[in-house]
């Protein structure tokens, strides 16, 4: 006969306990260790179907006995330049929490082996209530988002010195590379925002924690990051537009400046066709006659080029 914990080794699913909560922990999953979770907790067919969804919104159903919340967190891609939103499903009750995810999710795993590890860290962590371990993993995550937050800010801080620099390469690319990076991270952001505040708003009396207390401040570092991103997404906006006003500036001054060069060549070239033709012209027969063209031609340019300094075109 195949026992619990057997079933579990054969699983995608680590469990660690501390007093009366346990916390079984999900990697990679699959039909089989939701059939686990189904047959263990008699969780909800949906909630089990959103585990394994990788485009499921933001989300926190009551089903009266626990909570299933669905978060996702910011990860950047290197490959893509882009920041990604990474899944995690928890349920949570008055002796439990499960939490089910790919992998990816550092701080995450990080409390886990710690709890594993340490017998301190676990009495810390999980010794309380269910409802302050979903908050410690949850103040993980949240805080894990500040990292990430602070090199865009970087990004952004150093974007603005190059945007004035005339000669910086590829000075486009890399504002609209970091502006689709911001809106990406604000779109995973803003979600979140309102799961928390649903936690925040409701006490549910098997999470044993105060809520206002515990998930408004979960709630409030969410907030402070859209805060940020939202002052990010206008200083970029604005960076792009000084840089295409730049742009557009030194393009026209470029422009100019051959506008001026052409006009001044015409009646030069006017000149000089006239005096290239068989035909019978003044001067053609001075030996002087080609001194005479070419001072003809600097009056010419020199009156020009008063003319158009004189209108300040130049």
């Amino acid at each position: 006969m195949v026992t619990v914990e057997q079933a579990q080794q054969e699983l995608n699913i680590k469990k660690i306990a501390c007093g009366s909560v346990s916390w079984l922990d999900v990697e990679m999953p699959t039909l089989a260790e939701m059939e686990y979770l189904r047959t263990t907790f008699d969780f909800h067919t949906l909630a089990l179907d959103d585990c394994l969804s990788r485009v499921q919104l933001p989300k926190m159903d009551d089903y009266d006995d626990y909570l299933f919340l669905v978060l996702h967190f910011p990860l950047f891609n290197q490959e893509a330049r882009l920041t990604v939103p990474s899944q995690v499903s928890i349920f949570v009750s008055g002796d439990y929490l499960v939490t089910v995810h790919r992998g990816d999710l550092r701080p995450l795993m990080k409390l886990f082996a710690d709890c594993e590890a340490s017998e301190p860290v676990r009495k810390n962590v999980m010794g309380h209530s269910s409802g302050y371990l979903l908050y410690q993993v949850l103040d993980g995550l949240v805080d894990y988002c500040f990292p990430s937050l602070n090199k865009v800010i970087e990004r952004v801080d150093d974007l603005e010195v190059r945007v004035f620099d005339m000669a910086a390469k590829d000075l486009a690319r890399e504002l609209l590379v970091t502006k689709r990076d911001i809106l990406a991270y604000r779109r995973i952001v803003r979600p979140q925002i309102e799961v928390l505040e649903l936690l925040e708003k409701k006490e549910y009396p098997f999470l044993k924690v105060d809520p206002d207390v515990y998930f408004g401040d979960l709630a409030d570092h969410m907030r402070r990051i859209s805060v940020e991103l939202e002052d990010l997404k206008e200083v970029i906006q604005g960076l792009h537009d000084t840089h295409v006003s730049l742009t557009t500036d030194r393009t026209n001054e470029v422009i100019r400046t051959l506008t001026i060069i052409a006009t001044i060549m015409l009646p030069l070239s006017v000149l000089s066709g006239l005096y290239g033709m068989n035909v019978s012209l003044p001067f053609d027969s001075s030996p002087y006659a080609f001194l005479v063209v070419l001072g003809v031609m600097a009056i010419v340019a020199g009156g020009m080029l008063l003319f158009f300094r004189s209108r300040r075109w130049f």
